[in-house]
């Protein structure tokens, strides 16, 4: 099987270790294993409960406690259409493996995470690419996906909220994108990997799995939930696709770790004093943010709705790719280009980490931008 290589992934891999202020990290600025302990009120109990358990597989799909905490984020689900997996980057592969033939046809959003273009892709699919577009706030265009759609149409993707642009589609939105997949009979696979993160209310808007009998959402405990080093993540679909991804998962997974699955659980058992945390952080930061696009009159952006990263325009005659290694070399900030995402002009800036390394990488990329010819 031939695919291409993972422009994102390739980019932080190459980039992340070696930078000194990380404005392309994704998640919301990460909890130690200490953090998370005294959150739960567990500092001094957690050794108590781990010492005793043998070092089995555990249970295979995710145990009952995790997949009923999973399940509680959502509005109609059980234990029963919860899959647990290696972070939601194992979650989407696994559908893909599940559902895509050679021949079918796939919708996938762009800019979004590879991952839903390039797997399909590599499986033989059709992939046709419903361009996320500014002048719409970056929403998917609906009359654009109606003629899209054929007869052959599998899977249409999306990502909400979405990755890079923080934009957001609330719930008459998707339910619009469910009727159009009712008339071929497409399954809407929706990356959710960070609901929870709206920058208003209780920072959650509604999921597809929720709200089409043939919808499938991904998410994980990385970007919201700040423990992207658990690597756990979650397939939420009606029970019968479960079942059939089970069996592909048996195939490459078995279980995702016991102390994983166990520390998932208490953070989502907990999930009230961590979304306090991080909806202080995302809000107070993207505001930091936000007042400083607008005091550099060679960026603008779609101010985000929801998630973690910014999507903003550079005005400039350096490719999005050579901005970034130019800031690299002279700043030591790590910025990631639109041309990682198939989307030339723009950069990603994580804004939910450190406030303080916000701030001064911010201020290091003014100082740079006033050096830069256009």
């Amino acid at each position: 099987m031939q695919i291409r290589e993972f422009g994102v992934e390739r980019w932080m891999y190459l980039y992340e270790n070696d930078c000194q202020l990380n404005l392309a990290e994704t998640c919301v600025e990460s909890l130690t294993v200490g953090e998370l302990l005294k959150i739960a009120g567990k500092e001094d109990a957690f050794l108590g409960e781990i010492l005793p358990m043998k070092l089995t597989y555990g249970a295979i799909d995710g145990t009952e406690r995790l997949r009923d905490a999973v399940a509680s984020l959502y509005e109609n689900q059980g234990a029963e259409n919860v899959l647990i997996t290696h972070g939601a980057i194992s979650a989407n592969a696994l559908v893909y493996e599940t559902l895509i033939e050679p021949g079918d046809h796939v919708i996938s959003v762009l800019p979004t995470y590879q991952q839903h273009y390039s797997i399909p892709e590599s499986y033989g699919a059709k992939v046709d690419v419903l361009r996320l577009r500014e002048e719409n706030a970056f929403l998917p265009d609906l009359d654009e996906l109606k003629r899209m759609i054929t007869p052959a149409t599998r899977v249409i993707v999306i990502n909400n909220p979405n990755n890079p642009t923080g934009s957001l589609m609330e719930r008459a939105f998707l339910e619009q994108i469910a009727q159009l997949a009712r008339s071929c009979g497409a399954h809407v696979l929706c990356d959710e990997v960070y609901r929870g993160a709206d920058q208003h209310g209780d920072g959650f808007t509604a999921s597809m799995a929720d709200l089409y009998e043939k919808g499938i959402s991904t998410g994980s405990m990385s970007k919201t939930w700040s423990l992207a080093g658990l690597r756990v993540g979650w397939i939420v679909a009606p029970a019968e696709v479960i079942g059939r991804v089970q069996i592909h998962r048996d195939y490459n997974t078995i279980s995702v770790g016991m102390l994983n699955d166990l520390l998932a659980s208490i953070a989502l058992d907990n999930r009230g004093a961590i979304l306090k945390r991080n909806h202080c952080i995302l809000r107070t930061n993207l505001a930091l943010l936000d007042e400083w696009i607008a005091g550099e009159a060679r960026l603008s952006y779609v101010k985000p709705r929801s998630g973690t990263t910014a999507w903003v325009r550079i005005d400039t005659q350096m490719t999005s790719r050579e901005f970034c290694v130019a800031l690299l070399e002279k700043t030591g900030v790590m910025f990631t280009p639109g041309s990682a995402m198939d989307s030339e002009g723009y950069v990603r800036i994580g804004y939910a980490n450190n406030r303080d390394v916000l701030r001064a990488g911010l201020a290091r990329v003014s100082d740079f931008m006033r050096h830069i010819a256009r």
